[in-house]
């Protein structure tokens, strides 16, 4: 059951590394991400957010992964 938790952890880990920075490039492309003075917009921060949140979870994720697959 470990080697499979470590495994899931990674499966998560690699998703998340794919599928956010895609996402990213597309907000950071969206019209609503800078204003007219080509300044960030609340859409563009709080996006940035959630995405920092998601890695800094998919880091935990594989680290955790890695973990559990060595100590199995």
């Amino acid at each position: 059951m470990t080697v499979l938790a470590g495994i899931m952890l990674l499966v998560n880990a690699g998703y998340n590394a794919i599928v956010w920075p895609q996402f990213w490039k597309r907000v950071a492309a969206d019209p609503r991400a800078r204003d007219e003075a080509g300044a960030p917009t609340k859409f563009y921060r709080v996006h940035a957010i959630l995405i920092s949140i998601a890695i800094v979870i998919a880091v935990a994720s594989a680290v955790a992964g890695v973990a559990l697959l060595i100590g199995a």
